[in-house]
């Protein structure tokens, strides 16, 4: 088993609830958040990126939960993970 912290980033629409229904999924596969960074949009743009860095965390998780992010209709591009 690999235990390590994960860098994501992930494309989304700005609008409510995006961010809920991607802590939840973390939330649901056991991984916790550590630092999160979700910046406003620029001018005129209707995506942002939101960038998390995880604890540390069974990688089996990680990929389990990138699946399930990347389901998600307001999630605009594949999960970007840095380990």
């Amino acid at each position: 088993m690999s235990w390590k912290t994960h860098t994501l980033s992930v494309l989304v629409e700005d609008k409510p609830g995006v961010l809920a229904d991607i802590t939840r999924i973390l939330a649901d596969q056991q991984i916790s958040i550590d630092a999160m960074i979700q910046r406003e949009p620029a001018e005129g743009e209707s995506q942002t990126d939101i960038i998390m860095l995880t604890h540390v965390t069974r990688e089996k998780n990680v990929d389990a939960a990138i699946v399930k992010i990347e389901a998600l209709p307001v999630v605009k591009k594949k999960v970007i993970r840095l380990r």
